[in-house]
């Protein structure tokens, strides 16, 4: 391991997995920000339905969990690193299949949903539990924060860079060079994940061994309520701001401005979390970035317009960086702290990922029974206000999260950055 004191790093213990794996995510996130808030545009402009869009989120949030418990079980029997190199391979393919269906991509938007979830799921197994494996306690602060330096500077390049090349070709020819950038991207992804050093795991997959585990670990069952919370908001959140963006302007280069001044905010709060938000400070963080989440929706519900997007934007922007940062970085503390954590952390991520996708599934489906009865435009915004208010209830339960002094707890400390219960 080398030292590293910079002015972008700070002073942290730094290795070579860790900048890899940090590549691989910045590329992800560029591919992604680049492309998949379009793919929802690129369904709406085809199919002026709200529900084909909720179908399609739909099937990509119940192949997601479903596929990390297929991955959980490959990861323990294979490798994770593999179980990564195939995630990023599918999200490759889903833009490819996106290229191939062209113009006909509402009508397949359940089975593009389903090929998204199965990426997503391979990918986001192997990347938390590398994540959980590379960091430790002492640099998860950092790489969470660091991460979301990039996802933000993705996010600040990648949805202008695609509004404007739509924008400016014909929509058809400009929807085929985003997606293919985002194809090649993920090539890239996969040529990096070659380099990461290959992370054997022994011992039986048991997930709903640690499903009922919250039954005996206080901290882990309220992280699961919060997760399943987070959820809730996320499910509609995704899809339908962006919907809204692009009805009040029409325009993809409009829908890129939002997302680059959300993600500008985001940048510089995401440096800022990083550097300044010790670990005594995350839960009052949590709570303060919770509420301006909910808050900001206010300011949308009543008066939609352009403007008033963009300052929604940009408040969330602020926001997510307050919440994100010590909430992921809890989240892998209270992990480590349980039973198990060193021979069942691929179990704890598959679990996770369930109740997270509970919430998103729920929230849809809410949306999906919602619309039918009621008019869109009319019940659109008491479910944002109802759903919204998700990661308030996050922050119930995460202050509820308490650690026993350094040496005190059941969890012994151990050399990778996880911990080990041998008795409990």
């Amino acid at each position: 391991m080398q030292k590293k004191t910079n002015i972008l790093l700070g002073d942290i213990e730094v290795n070579r997995d860790l900048k890899l794996l940090l590549i691989i995510g910045g590329l992800y996130a560029l591919a992604t920000f680049l492309s998949n808030t379009f793919v929802n545009i690129y369904l709406w402009k085809q199919s002026n339905d709200y529900i084909a869009i909720a179908q399609y989120n739909a099937a990509v949030y119940i192949l997601q969990p479903v596929t990390f418990i297929v991955a959980g079980r490959l990861a323990k029997r294979v490798d994770r690193v593999i179980v990564l190199r195939l995630g990023v391979t599918v999200l490759a393919l889903f833009f490819m299949t996106v290229l191939l269906v062209s113009e006909n991509a509402a009508t397949y938007n359940i089975l593009l949903g389903a090929l998204l979830g199965v990426g997503y799921g391979f990918y986001w197994l192997a990347f938390n539990v590398l994540t959980f494996e590379i960091t430790e306690p002492d640099t998860r602060d950092f790489f969470n924060g660091f991460l979301g330096l990039m996802q933000s500077f993705g996010g600040m390049i990648g949805p202008i860079l695609a509004g404007y090349i739509i924008s400016n070709l014909n929509n058809s020819q400009g929807y085929t060079i985003i997606f293919s950038i985002s194809f090649f991207l993920f090539i890239c992804a996969v040529i990096c994940s070659f380099f990461l050093k290959r992370r054997k795991a022994a011992g039986k997959f048991d997930f709903r061994r640690i499903l009922y585990e919250r039954k005996n670990n206080k901290n882990w069952r309220n992280i699961l309520y919060a997760h399943t919370f987070q959820g809730l908001r996320e499910g509609i959140f995704v899809f339908v701001i962006s919907i809204w963006v692009f009805i009040a302007t029409g325009s993809e280069l409009a829908l890129g401005t939002f997302n680059l001044i959300f993600s500008g905010c985001s940048f510089v709060c995401y440096y800022a979390a990083t550097r300044l938000i010790k670990p005594h400070m995350r839960k009052k963080s949590i709570l303060i970035g919770g509420l301006a989440l909910y808050f900001a929706i206010f300011l949308i519900i009543f008066n939609l317009n352009y403007p008033i997007l963009l300052l929604y934007g940009a408040i969330i922007g602020i926001a997510y960086p307050l919440f994100t940062v010590p909430y992921a970085s809890m989240t892998y503390d209270v992990i480590g702290h349980g039973w198990q954590a060193k021979e069942m952390r691929i179990e704890y991520i598959v679990v996770r990922e369930l109740f997270l996708n509970v919430g998103r599934v729920s929230s849809i489906l809410l949306f999906i029974v919602s619309i039918t009865f009621f008019p869109a435009d009319q019940i659109i915004p008491y479910l944002l206000v109802l759903l919204g208010s998700g990661h308030i209830v996050v922050s119930f339960f995460i202050r509820k999260v308490s650690f026993l002094p350094t040496g005190k707890n059941p969890a012994t400390p151990l050399k990778d950055g996880v911990m080990n219960n041998e008795n409990r």
